[in-house]
């Protein structure tokens, strides 16, 4: 509803709503920042703005219902068993959603009156960040939000906490940085939502943070509070000593999360891990635009499809795909880590049969994790059981692919976690739940026949109810000698019937003892038994008896479940790490990549690279990749390679696979190359393709300015720096005076390796003058008069562009193609006639060091006349003026 609405309301204006409106508005009130779910019936309904906006939203029909302040009710619906599928548009636009339920049977709402409303509170908000149900979640990705919170350094600065929590599997880490350093850190962990106190939000910087990342932000009304009681609490623990080293600023971030946590599930506990931090794990940093640039998760459109992950994922399972994708986004700058990762994708490319059959068994393993979570949450059916029984099952028929396989260690590690699973938790699940269970407990019949009496005997008097009457009458007709019969009315319910002669039989011993007397009619009586009373109930109350018995069963089931969280979570992260590196595996198998070389040293050299992606596209057209080698090695410092060429001609792809050979490397990935030898990477910087940012005022030149500013800024002779096309965007001289003095600084302060491809000619002559440069141009040939792109990155310098030849591939105009062409030509003429050597020496802007200007020389020549110790101290002052008149 409007705001105007919601205050008067609240100002002494919900007299004049109905009982029920009057709820709403209540509970409206309460979540003013969410869609309200309204539970009526089979249908959640939403009223008042909720409704235009969800209506707009989820394209279905707006209605309305009654008046309120003399208005009519805006209202639209969803129902409650299609919940899932509007939950998931609305969150996909960055909706919340508070999900109200009725808390209170009906009838007892009714005691208190007619009009008395069924007492209705929010049970759950649903938010991007905090999604578990598999039809919302996507399996490959991690759903993780992000909370942030800052502490005080002991110089008076901020440190800033961010945690990272995905409730939809129960990972937990935290990590501290500096200001500067959040906007990056974010972008590294991909949240579905930040969230932050409302204060924090408000200021400038660390909105400029939250606004490089595609997520929402959700402010928090308040800080956590204290928050090592937060934690304290949450966990059960006494201290937190068993935490590791938190700092303050991971502390506050980890105590804002599970508050949001707290506020989101409305007293669910989901079974979060331990908050780890990373603060001291060595991985290689991407700021937003780097990964953005490279197109590691999502092509620059945002599609998947074209992106790095898209060729690089070929796992089993959910889990190995969210952990391929979390180690894309954050490899590790370790070797001696790296070549442990690479140990283990090298025993299984050696070993292609247990490959075979550990993918086999991994392809029908459930995604353990989620349904743990699930179950926490209770929001988890049968299929959730299930699935936490076959993955037990599962991991014990892994465990044993490796008993004898000599595997390295990191391999042999999840080989013993897995040989540890609880297999007579499996067999109870298993032998409680039938073979293909319902997803939703609320529906019952998920027990296997035979598991439960009780509940069996439930299910025989729901389903066969016919049956039991005619076998109990069957049995005291025999008893009795009667032809008695059990009949049904409303108001004896059921009762035995039989011929008035017979029937004073049953009025005597032994009979009487039995049979208890209702009814006497003109030619028949009727009797009532214990048992047939207790068997009217039983049958009246069949259905509830066996959901409930169900239920029960499930709720010890997944209670036991829950006793083992901790060490099916570990089981869960065992299944995601063999599953990557299996798949990683499969993939340099199927590609043909070899194992790179990654050590400690400044190197960087690449035989036969080639790119990923275009390599794949290339392969599905059924066409190969021109392999480029690439080297940018040095002792002290590393290389920079200006490299020239036109455009189409593949400058692009080449910085672009270099980058990306690196970051598969340090992912402890086999790369496609013939060898890599690689120098430990510590910040991949990558300048590549134009964009701009008109939501904050920067243009495309911009961008490209701001992006640049950060390399030379933050660039470390460890660091890999990607540059195209600098000063592009500007005019020609302005351009490339940046593009110039942007390659100075790389060399000379930076002194990082890096690959410079440009259209500014004039570059290639820096060569000349700095030791580290190398110029690379890309081959082309003239054939038949057509520009043929070889796609070959060779040693030496462009001589022309051919932009003109270019555009008329692009279908240019033939008029305009022609007149370009013999414009191109007069200018080519004159440039001639002025050599680059020549332009660059006669222009003091492109000087390594500014020479003096001529009024300087006339002032220096004056004072070379000057011979002080000639000079009474009046001609040393007139002296003095006259060189100031010359200045």
């Amino acid at each position: 509803m409007t705001q105007k609405a919601l205050d008067q309301t609240r100002a002494g204006e919900a007299v004049r709503a109905t009982p029920m409106i009057a709820q709403y508005i209540e509970i409206k009130a309460a979540n003013s920042d969410c869609l309200l779910f309204y539970r009526m019936g089979d249908f959640y309904e939403l009223f008042f703005e909720d409704a235009e906006v969800a209506a707009r939203a989820l394209g279905i029909m707006l209605t309305k219902r009654g008046k309120h302040l003399g208005q009519d009710i805006p209202m639209c619906g969803v129902p409650v068993e299609r919940a899932n599928d509007y939950l998931q548009k609305l969150i996909a636009l960055g909706h919340r959603v508070a999900v109200c339920e009725q808390i209170e049977d009906p009838a007892e709402a009714r005691k208190r009156g007619a009009k008395s409303v069924v007492r209705r509170d929010v049970v759950r908000l649903v938010t991007p960040g905090t999604i578990t149900e598999d039809a919302l979640l996507d399996p490959a990705r991690a759903n993780a939000f992000a909370a942030v919170a800052r502490a005080r350094r002991s110089d008076g600065g901020w440190r800033y906490g961010v945690a990272s929590l995905d409730i939809s599997t129960g990972a937990f880490t935290v990590c501290d940085c500096d200001a500067a350093e959040l906007a990056s850190v974010l972008a590294r962990l991909e949240p579905r939502e930040i969230v932050a106190a409302e204060t924090l939000c408000r200021e400038e910087d660390v909105a400029d943070a939250f606004a490089n990342v595609a997520a929402p932000a959700a402010p928090l009304g308040r800080d956590a509070g204290d928050p090592e009681r937060r934690l304290i609490d949450f966990y059960g623990v006494s201290t937190l000593d068993g935490f590791g080293a938190l700092s303050e600023a991971e502390l506050a971030a980890a105590a804002t999360a599970i508050l949001y946590v707290e506020r989101t599930q409305k007293g669910g506990r989901p079974a979060l891990s331990r908050p780890v931090s990373l603060r001291d794990s060595a991985t290689l940093d991407m700021d937003a635009a780097t990964r953005a640039n490279l197109e590691v998760a999502r092509t620059l459109s945002g599609a998947r499809e074209g992106a790095l992950l898209s060729v690089v994922d070929l796992t089993a399972t959910s889990a190995g795909a969210r952990l391929l994708a979390e180690r894309l986004a954050a490899p590790s700058t370790d070797p001696a880590l790296i070549g442990a990762r690479l140990d283990a994708v090298a025993f299984f490319l050696d070993t292609p049969d247990i490959r075979f059959a550990l993918r086999g068994r991994l392809a029908r393993a459930p995604d353990l994790a989620r349904a743990v979570s699930r179950l926490s949450l209770q929001r988890a059916g049968p299929r959730d059981l299930a699935a936490v029984g076959a993955a037990l099952v599962t991991a014990r028929d892994i465990a044993a692919l490796f008993a004898d396989a000599g595997t390295p260690e990191k391999i042999a590690r999840e080989a013993e976690t897995l040989a540890q699973a609880d297999i007579a938790l499996a067999s109870e699940i298993m032998a409680s739940l039938a073979d293909n269970p319902p997803l939703d407990r609320r529906n019952g019949d998920f027990v296997r026949a035979g598991y439960d009496a009780a509940l069996d005997e439930a299910r025989a008097l729901r389903d066969e109810s016919r049956t039991v009457i005619a076998s109990l009458q069957a049995r005291y007709a025999e008893a009795t000698g009667t032809r008695l019969r059990i009949k049904h009315n409303n108001f004896l319910g059921f009762f035995l019937e039989l011929p008035a002669a017979q029937g004073e039989k049953l009025l005597r011993p032994p009979f009487d003892a039995t049979f208890t007397h209702r009814q006497t009619m003109a030619d028949a009586m009727r009797f009532s038994t214990r048992e047939l009373v207790e068997l009217q109930s039983k049958i009246a109350s069949a259905a509830d008896q066996a959901l409930a018995r169900e239920i029960a069963i499930f709720e010890r089931l997944a209670s036991a479940v829950l006793a083992r969280a901790e060490p099916l979570q570990t089981l869960a992260q065992a299944f995601a790490r063999l599953d990557l590196f299996s798949a990683l595996a499969e993939v340099a198998e199927r590609r043909n990549w070899t194992r790179p070389h990654v050590d400690h040293s400044l190197d960087f050299a690449i035989v036969g690279g080639r790119h990923p992606v275009v390599e794949a596209s290339l392969e599905a057209q059924g066409k190969a990749f021109a392999a480029n080698d690439c080297d940018l090695s040095g002792d002290k410092a590393g290389r920079i390679a200006v490299v020239t060429g036109p455009n189409m001609a593949g400058k692009s792809t080449f910085l672009r696979q270099n980058a990306l050979i690196a970051l598969l490397a340090q992912a402890g990935s086999y790369v496609p190359a013939a060898q890599a030898r690689i120098g430990v990477v510590d910040r991949l910087f990558s300048r590549v393709g134009a964009s701009d940012d008109l939501a904050r005022g920067r243009s495309t030149f911009m961008v490209e300015m701001v992006e640049t500013a950060a390399i030379l800024n933050c660039a470390t002779p460890r660091s890999l720096v990607i540059l195209d096309e600098i000063g592009r965007g500007t005019a020609t001289f302005d351009g490339l005076s940046i593009a110039w003095a942007t390659i100075e600084h790389l060399h000379d302060v930076n002194r990082a390796r890096a690959i410079f491809a440009t259209h500014f000619h004039e570059l290639t002559q820096l060569a000349k003058r700095m030791k580290r440069l190398v110029n690379l141009t890309m081959k082309v040939t003239d054939h038949a008069g057509e520009v043929v792109f070889l796609h070959e990155v060779v040693e030496g310098a462009a001589d022309r562009s051919y932009g003109v030849h270019v555009a008329q591939l692009a279908g240019l105009p033939a008029s305009v193609v022609a007149r370009a062409h013999a414009i191109l030509a007069e200018l080519e003429a004159a440039d001639r006639r002025a050599p680059v050597e020549a332009l660059i020496d006669d222009l003091p802007l492109f000087k390594r060091v500014a020479e003096t200007s001529a009024s300087k020389d006339t002032l220096r020549e004056a004072l070379l006349r000057i011979d002080p110790d000639q000079m009474s101290p009046r001609e040393a002052l007139a002296a003095l003026y006259e060189l100031k008149a010359k200045a």
